[in-house]
């Protein structure tokens, strides 16, 4: 259950972050309501699975997964380019994540 919480909670991690990019600065309404929820659920699972997961793991998943999210999302709308370097050294921290959970 703590990783299922972990995920979920990396997800809102790039849901906030995306938000944060798009509210100008916390100046547009919509985005930085979403960011300021995200952020608050994010954190908030994140607390809740480091009661039973080791501190560096579930940061580094955590911080691991939005990452991955934030750029992919970005690459797929267009705000950021792709190219083959970068999906490859993004698949590069997936395989780290997964190793994580498969080490711990």
């Amino acid at each position: 259950m703590a990783w299922l919480v972990l995920v979920l909670s990396g997800v809102l991690e790039a849901v906030w972050a995306t938000a944060l990019g798009k509210s100008e600065g916390l100046r547009r309404l919509v985005p930085s309501v979403v960011f300021v929820i995200a952020l608050i659920l994010s954190m908030a699972g994140l607390a809740a699975v480091m009661r039973s997961l080791p501190t560096g793991t579930s940061y580094a998943v955590w911080v691991g997964i939005g990452a991955v999210l934030t750029v992919a999302y970005a690459m797929l709308t267009g705000d950021e380019s792709a190219s083959l370097a970068k999906v490859l050294l993004i698949a590069g921290v997936v395989g780290c994540i997964v190793g994580l959970k498969l080490v711990s």
